[in-house]
């Protein structure tokens, strides 16, 4: 039994992926680290300040499959540090002196900080490849429901007609503007840490700069202008865009699951004979992906709170802010990825149900259409009377039952001004989906902005 369920041979799929889960495995944290030292070693060793030949040595052993990481474990206990251990290992297995030139001028948040970068680097290039191929999919929708009318919800209840596709285009726009957060982010946040003890490269002297620049540019991170030991704004906002992402990636999945809710059923999610809705209810055919993705978004966006709460990190150094993230940062990039790979599925293979949509229109018996009888209206009587007259017929007709044709052609302020075949055309829900094409276009690309 697993204490945590991304760690589940049973459940981790459902919160994790493989992928993500070897980027932050045991295996390739201690790579990283050992890719930060190697990288280290060759630039110092290029800039005179080491020996070439023990820089050559250090990125020969630089492997993790040589570390014995069971006893690495039991140093890191014993010592009550992790890089330590890691650097005796290192002597155990580089030749000659060489060992003695790793980490020549670093300090051990230097390389657990940059080796973290290069692990959220490598899951956000994971992640942002999702949003893209969600992307796709969600204008695919677009486009080919650009004119399914459907009734459009407010306050949960039947408001008026949109298409389907005008609704899938508001998704394609508000993943957009994620991407555009999400771009903006890396290059903020996919930065290295290289300062010495307290940020100011002293055991290095006037070669302090030149290392750091030369050692990012062989990581491929940015380099700080200052060290960011205990700058941690840059891994909270890491975490609230993935949380705003993820939220939207929720609220789609939320959607899907309520418009297959059985009195609506006008989406399901991918469905396959074998899937079993119920071990008691045999013809239940629930929505258990969307209903992941939105534990994934709400377990994702608490991770922003606690990532907020470590910005305020003490003096020059704080363990307990670096503990907490080494708890969070997987975790986030781990649900972030899931999520977006599940909707993903859901929106490429979505049923959608037109003939549900269609009678759906109906089921209030004309009353969707009040607006468009009350603007019918306005230009005779005004907007607030016409309001009222319609307001009145609407009450009528939902408490007492009726259809709402019939009650308007029964009111003579309405009778007097509209005929049968106008009301008949004001009560076309089809005819009253505004510029939803329109939009649809402009957001997939048909039309220009």
């Amino acid at each position: 039994m697993a204490a945590y369920v991304i760690d589940s041979a049973l459940f981790r799929d459902q919160f994790s992926t493989a992928q993500m889960r070897e980027i932050f495995s045991d295996e390739t944290t201690v790579q990283r680290w050992l890719d930060v030292e190697a990288a280290l070693a060759k630039v110092q060793a290029r800039l005179g300040i080491i020996p070439q030949r023990a820089a050559d040595e250090i990125c020969a052993k630089a492997r993790v499959e040589l570390i014995d990481l069971p006893d690495l474990k039991r140093e890191m206990d014993r010592t009550s540090h992790p890089i330590v251990p890691l650097l005796r290992a290192m002597k155990k297995v580089c030749s000659g002196d060489a060992a003695e030139y790793i980490h020549w001028g670093a300090t051990t948040q230097d390389i657990i900080d940059t080796g973290t970068m290069l692990q959220v680097r490598d899951a956000l290039e994971v992640i942002g490849t999702r949003y893209a191929e969600l992307e796709g999919h969600l204008v695919k929708l677009a486009q080919t429901h650009r004119d399914l009318t459907m009734v459009a919800r407010s306050h949960g209840q039947q408001a008026l007609p949109i298409t389907f596709g005008f609704k899938a285009a508001v998704w394609v726009e508000e993943m957009r503007r994620n991407q555009e957060r999400f771009a903006s982010m890396k290059q903020r946040v996919l930065v290295g840490q290289f300062s010495g003890a307290v940020g100011t490269l002293a055991a290095l002297g006037d070669k302090g700069i030149a290392v750091q620049e030369a050692l990012f540019e062989e990581l491929g991170l940015g380099c700080p202008r200052i060290h960011w030991h205990v700058s941690r704004d840059s891994i909270a906002e890491l975490a609230c865009v993935l949380a705003i992402c993820t939220g939207t990636i929720g609220k789609i999945a939320h959607e899907v699951y309520s418009l297959q809710k059985t009195e609506t059923a006008e989406l399901e999610e991918p469905f396959a004979m074998g899937k079993v809705g119920s071990s008691t209810m045999p013809h239940k055919r629930n929505p258990p992906t969307c209903e992941t993705v939105v534990a994934l978004a709400r377990l994702v966006r608490n991770t922003a709170p606690m990532a907020l709460e470590s910005i305020m990190a003490e003096h020059e150094r704080d363990k307990i802010v670096l503990q907490t993230e080494r708890e969070f940062i997987s975790r986030l990039c781990c649900m972030s990825d899931a999520a977006a790979l599940k909707l993903g599925y859901v929106c490429a293979n979505l049923t959608v149900r037109p003939a549900n949509m269609e009678k759906n229109l109906f089921i209030q018996r004309g009353l969707l259409m009040s607006e468009a009888v009350m603007m019918g209206l306005s230009d005779r009587l005004g907007r607030q009377e016409a309001h009222e007259i319609v307001y009145e017929v609407c009450m009528d007709v939902f408490e007492r039952g009726g259809d709402f044709r019939e009650a308007l052609l029964a009111n003579p302020k309405v009778a007097a001004g509209i005929d049968a075949q106008t009301i008949d055309k004001m009560l076309d829900p089809h005819g009253y989906t505004g510029m939803a094409g329109f939009f649809v276009d402009r957001v997939v690309g048909q039309q220009a902005r």
